[in-house]
C-alpha cells in the first residue's frame, strides 16, 4: 500500500464523516484519523531518526474504550552502518487498546494506550532484503474534541523489540473524526405530565382535592441495570404506600439515555424495569400482580443526551401510584 493512497483514504473517510452532523460519541463510535509522527530509533541499529505518516480507524466498544487499527510509512530515515549510507524504506502497523479517561463531549479527553506493532523496513544494517521486528506498544497523549465530531490529538508511543530486545520512540500529531455513535433524538423529549427534581426521587402531593400520589425516580449507572443501594429506601416508600393502599397497582417504566443501538437498550430499559419491580415484590413484599414492568429504551428522555449529565438523569426508572385519601 502506498503513502499516498494511505493518506487519500483516510482524509475521503474525514471529509465524508464531517456530513454526518447528527451522529454523537460514544459506544458505536468509530473513529478515524491521519497522523505524523517523529520517530527516534535504537542507536544500536545504525539509522537516523526519521517520522512516519499514515492513518488509523478505531471502534469504541463503550464510552470509554476504543481498538484501533493504524498503518505509516517510514521517511527520511538512512542506514548509518559503514557500508554506505542507504535510504531506509518500510511501514508499521499497530493494533492498540485506548482508555480514555473523561466523558464524552467537547473538550479534552486524556487516554493510555497499549498493543502490538508490526515492523517492515529495508537497508538495515549490514542485512539484505527486509527486516521485520515484532513491538510491544505502549502509549499517552491527549486529544481536543473541537466539536462532537472533530478532534486533534498529541501523542507519546513507546515500543520494545522482542526480537532483538530494542527501545524506541514516537512523539505525534494527528487530526481525526469521530462518527456513527449514538444519534441524538430528532423529536421533542417526551415530557412526563409532572417532572420532579433529580433530587426527589419520591414526592408526595396532592392530585385533587381527596387523591394522594406517590412518584418513584430510580437512577443507574452507565449500562448498569442493577438498582443501587441508596435507592432502596424510595422503593421502599412506595411499597409502604400501596400497602396503605391495597386497591392500587403500578407500572414500572425504565429507560435508557442514547448511547447504544435501539434493540440493545430497549433490553436494557426491560432489565431496569425487571429489577425494580422485583425489589418492590421480593424485598418489600408488594404482591406480583400488583406490579408491571415495561420498558421504552431511549425513546423518551426528560433531558438533553448531548451532555454527560443529562444522561445521567435519562438512565431512570419510573412508576407512580394514585389513592384516594380517606
Amino acid at each position: 500500500m502506498k503513502l499516498k493512497s494511505t493518506l487519500g483514504l483516510a482524509i475521503g473517510s474525514l471529509l465524508a464523516a464531517s456530513s454526518f452532523g447528527v451522529f454523537a460519541q460514544g459506544q458505536g463510535a468509530v473513529e478515524t484519523e491521519v497522523f505524523a509522527k517523529r520517530y527516534f530509533t535504537d542507536s544500536t541499529r545504525n539509522m537516523d531518526n526519521g517520522n512516519l505518516f499514515g492513518g488509523s480507524v478505531g471502534y469504541f466498544l463503550t464510552e470509554d474504550v476504543s481498538l484501533n487499527l493504524s498503518y505509516g510509512e517510514y521517511h527520511d530515515i538512512r542506514s548509518t552502518n559503514n557500508t554506505g549510507n542507504k535510504n531506509v524504506k518500510g511501514n508499521l502497523s499497530s493494533l492498540d487498546a485506548v482508555y480514555h479517561f473523561g466523558t464524552p463531549g467537547v473538550g479534552l479527553r486524556p487516554y493510555l494506550s497499549a498493543g502490538m506493532g508490526h515492523q517492515s523496513i529495508s537497508n538495515v544494517g549490514l542485512r539484505t532484503g527486509r527486516d521485520h521486528t515484532t513491538f510491544a506498544n505502549i502509549g499517552a497523549g491527549v486529544k481536543y474534541y473541537v466539536t462532537e465530531n472533530l478532534f486533534a490529538k498529541a501523542s507519546v508511543d513507546g515500543m520494545h523489540g522482542f526480537d532483538n530486545h530494542q527501545s524506541e520512540w514516537m512523539a505525534g500529531v494527528g487530526v481525526g473524526m469521530n462518527f456513527g455513535g449514538s444519534t441524538k433524538p430528532a423529536a421533542a423529549p417526551y415530557v412526563e405530565p409532572v417532572v420532579e427534581a433529580p433530587v426527589e426521587p419520591v414526592v408526595y402531593e396532592e392530585v385533587e382535592a381527596e387523591s394522594v400520589r406517590v412518584e418513584l425516580d430510580v437512577k443507574f449507572d452507565f449500562d448498569k441495570a442493577d438498582v443501587k443501594q441508596d435507592s432502596y429506601s424510595d422503593i421502599e416508600n412506595l411499597a409502604e404506600f400501596m400497602k396503605q393502599f391495597p386497591e392500587t397497582a403500578t407500572t414500572v417504566e425504565g429507560h435508557t439515555d442514547s448511547v447504544g443501538n435501539a434493540t440493545y437498550n430497549q433490553k436494557l430499559s426491560e432489565r431496569r424495569a425487571g429489577a425494580v419491580r422485583d425489589t418492590l415484590v421480593n424485598k418489600f413484599g408488594v404482591e406480583a400482580n400488583r406490579v408491571n414492568a415495561v420498558g421504552y429504551g431511549k425513546e423518551r428522555p426528560v433531558a438533553d443526551n448531548a451532555t454527560s449529565e443529562g444522561r445521567a438523569i435519562n438512565r431512570r426508572v419510573e412508576a407512580s401510584v394514585e389513592a384516594q385519601a380517606e
